[in-house]
């Protein structure tokens, strides 16, 4: 049986909240101290393989999902796209931006 496009996108959304309920759990524990919790902050952003992070895929998403919104828009007037432009730029400068300063607080 073939999933649908709809079936997908839950299935990858369940993947991911399970995998952001492990890394919630693994910042919950009692043993983590600055320098690890730099590190995982770190890899939220930065992460090196491959090149980027979480925070920078998800404003991609969005990015994309804002220029398909401008396509298919009724009368191309942007009240689907600019909201999804400028949540994919809070999440990229203010979002991305206070993880790095956190990181760095927590272990230069």
């Amino acid at each position: 049986m073939t999933r649908t496009r709809l079936e997908r996108v839950r299935a990858a959304v369940g993947i991911a909240s399970l995998a952001l309920q492990q890394i919630e759990d693994d910042l919950s524990a009692d043993d983590v101290d600055q320098e690890e919790l730099a590190a995982i902050l770190r890899e939220l952003i930065e992460d090196t393989d491959p090149p980027s992070g979480f925070i920078p895929f998800l404003a991609q998403m969005l990015t994309t999902a804002a220029r398909r919104a401008e396509q298919v828009e009724p009368d191309r007037d942007g009240d689907a796209s600019c909201p999804l432009h400028e949540a994919a730029a809070l999440i990229t400068d203010n979002a991305g931006q206070r993880l790095i300063w956190a990181a760095r607080a927590l272990h230069p």
